[in-house]
């Protein structure tokens, strides 16, 4: 069997063609094609095939379509048979089938082929592969499906056919074929009329083939459409070319290289008869630098359309500046993971290549990776020899800049410290930067119009199909009210959660209920969400990094905190713990917030995620004990007193304090109903 969606999406078996029913089933078989072998859940095919649009039947109509499909795909296969093509696994569908029986992965790989020749200087076997990979179209990809991924992917797989044309066309001049490749770029920019890198293509194909007149031609009709539907000039490269066709340039006739690869200095004035210009350099190789993500990504859902959106807006608009975006949230959210799947599912929307840097802001202050060095890892990875650097921020800055001007590149700058870090990193043109931070960065939203997008932990209802995942459903499926305390338990921190899950599986005898039974002691719980020799998947010690960043008195106001077990934190009882009026005590708040360990809810009223607070708690016993003891006794003192409190909810505050860390004298405690005596 083998499936198309380079066109309308059709399957075959042997020569006959395989029915695959209505519109929203072959969407269906396009989600699960995208993706063979691979488990796609329920609510992932729910959202592919309706979006945001889903109506209360979703559910029962995706197993509906698939029971349509396995009869379609599988006609002799019983109702209650196992195996076959079209599985069930992990509470999703499974689509069993050899990755070159679809068409979109044959094209993918010759298209990676044809570009491994063209780097290694073979155009005519690049060529070869070229058509292999072109041949395989038959129209728009997934057409006549619905659903916001079928549009995702034509958008995707059209920018990157369109790419890979451009590619065949810098080697048919290569190997001087320049006739032959104008009817298939005429036709192209016919109908993609704004893409001047097909115009560049065009018009140096026409002046090699003899037709001068009709290389400026284009030149005109280009500017003047640019003109009137975008109001600007054409860029850079086409007025070079234009201004190197009417004087005549000798090199001209054996330049072959990209016109948006970076060039060579050389004489735009010079008269017909001036010696030629310096060759333009061929580009390096496109940097596709995105690393490895997790397995079982889940959720999310809003923040990916969000990100789709900005990333979208970015790549269609006519404005030559970057798209920005900030991915914020406390330690092991997941904000990684999140950028990095949505740069995967985005990234052939950015032809001209994908960079990825790592700024360290987990490690310490004096190991995070400076802008200086971050540059010149980013000029390394777009071929800038190492001698060739320049030795100040500024120069290196501009060095970036200027290779990417007019380039649609991704970059993605993960665990970001501040502003100062990023800003050098941010080229001109129309690319995309995706950031990630562990604080809040309004530094980027003010002055650098970034858009921010704040991460949470996950819902109960992902965080369970999470588990699901990762240790199957058949360990779930008994134990579901397990799961939901375990879940809750990691404070629905996906890395906790993975953590959790790794456990389990290492351990088949143990039972969900088992689990939950070792996380139910809250003190050494954070002991227990940490894999042994790897300090990147250990809760606490990313919670240490977020600690150890905070100014002294950020750091003493969260252990302080650590003391108090009210749930409902205010100004209030900030100050009080800290022996301080109520405007230092916000703005101590604010460095937490900012931070990400503290969450603001509503009414200046403040909460710990849970297992924050269990980890604050333990900071608390690095304060010496008299001065917890103080602090307690002051938060009490105010509370017994409640006339001088600023706000209302003191009283309630200050009845709900945990005495009884150690280190701490007897004193009164005051909870609700309750006026016993606690050590």
């Amino acid at each position: 069997m083998r499936l198309e969606l380079l066109g309308p999406v059709r399957a075959w078996c042997d020569e006959s063609e395989i029915p695959l029913g209505p519109p929203k089933q072959r969407a269906v078989v396009g989600v699960l094609a995208s993706r063979v072998n691979e488990i796609v859940g329920v609510e992932e095919i729910v959202d592919a095939v309706w979006g945001s649009a889903v109506p209360q039947t979703a559910a029962n109509g995706v197993h509906t379509y698939v029971a349509g499909l396995r009869r379609a795909l599988e006609p002799g296969r019983g109702r209650r048979a196992s195996g076959g093509v079209l599985t069930s696994s992990g509470g999703g569908y499974v689509l069993r089938l050899d990755p070159d029986q679809v068409d979109v992965a044959v094209f993918e790989r010759h298209h990676a082929e044809a570009r491994r020749l063209h780097a290694a200087g073979q155009p005519h076997e690049a060529l070869r592969t070229f058509d292999i990979a072109l041949a395989l179209w038959r129209g728009d990809a997934y057409a006549n499906v619905p659903g916001p991924f079928a549009e995702m992917e034509r958008t995707r797989l059209a920018e990157l056919r369109l790419t890979a044309v451009e590619e065949w066309a810098a080697d048919m001049l290569a190997v001087g074929r320049h006739a032959e490749s104008v009817p298939v770029l005429s036709h192209l920019v016919a109908r993609e009329p704004l893409r001047e890198r097909l115009r560049w293509f065009l018009m140096l194909s026409l002046y090699r083939s003899g037709r001068r007149a009709h290389a400026l031609g284009v030149y005109r009709e280009t500017r003047s459409l640019l003109s009137e539907e975008l109001g600007l000039e054409p860029g850079d490269e086409l007025q070079s070319l234009h201004a190197r066709i009417l004087a005549g340039h000798q090199d001209l006739v054996s330049c072959t290289t990209d016109p948006l690869a970076p060039r060579a200095a050389h004489r735009t004035g010079a008269s017909a008869g001036a010696a030629p210009a310096a060759p333009l350099p061929e580009p390096a190789v496109r940097p596709a630098e995105l690393p490895f993500r997790a397995r079982g990504f889940v959720g999310r859902a809003e923040e990916l359309a969000e990100l789709k959106t900005l990333t979208e807006r970015g790549v269609g608009g006519a404005e030559m500046r970057p798209t920005l975006v900030v991915v914020e949230g406390p330690p092991g959210v997941g904000k990684s993971t999140l950028v990095l799947y949505a740069a995967r599912q985005f990234g052939d929307w950015f032809p001209d290549g994908q960079l990825y840097v790592d700024l360290q802001g987990g490690a310490q202050r004096q190991q995070t990776l400076s802008a200086m060095d971050a540059l010149a890892q980013l000029l390394r990875s777009l071929g800038v020899p190492r001698q060739d650097l320049p030795d100040d921020l500024a120069g290196r800055t501009s060095l970036y800049r200027s290779l990417l001007y007019g380039k649609r590149v991704l970059v993605v700058l993960d665990d970001a410290v501040d502003a100062e870090q990023v800003r050098p990193l941010i080229p001109g043109g129309p690319a995309c930067v995706l950031v990630t931070s562990r604080r809040v960065q309004r530094g980027l939203v003010a002055r650098d119009g970034a858009h921010r997008i704040a991460l949470k932990p996950l819902s109960p209802k992902e965080s369970v199909r999470l588990i699901t995942y990762l240790i199957g459903a058949g360990r779930v499926g008994g134990d579901l009210e397990a799961a939901k305390q375990l879940a809750d338990m990691c404070g629905h921190l996906p890395l906790a959660l993975r953590i959790a899950a790794e456990s389990l599986a290492v351990h088949p005898q143990l039972t969900l209920t088992d689990m939950v039974q070792i996380q139910s002691a809250e003190e050494d719980r954070l002991d227990r969400l940490a894999v042994e020799d790897d300090v990147a998947a250990s809760l606490r010690a990313a919670f240490d990094v977020a600690y150890d960043a905070l100014p002294a008195h950020g750091a003493r106001l969260f252990r302080l905190l650590g003391l108090y077990r009210g749930g409902v934190i205010t100004t209030v009882v900030a100050a009080a713990l800290m022996g301080s009026d109520l405007a230092r005590a916000e703005q101590a708040l604010g460095v937490l917030t900012d931070s990400h360990l503290l969450e603001e809810t509503e009414n200046g009223v403040f909460r710990f995620q849970k297992l924050l607070g269990i980890y604050a708690a333990e900071c608390a016993e690095r304060e010496p004990a008299y001065l917890r003891t103080a602090a307690l006794a002051r938060l009490i003192d105010v509370g017994q007193r409640p006339a001088e409190a600023a706000r209302p909810s003191l009283t309630m505050a200050a009845e709900s304090v945990l005495i009884g860390r150690r280190g701490c004298r007897r004193v009164p405690y005051w909870g609700i109903g309750d006026t016993s005596t606690r050590s």
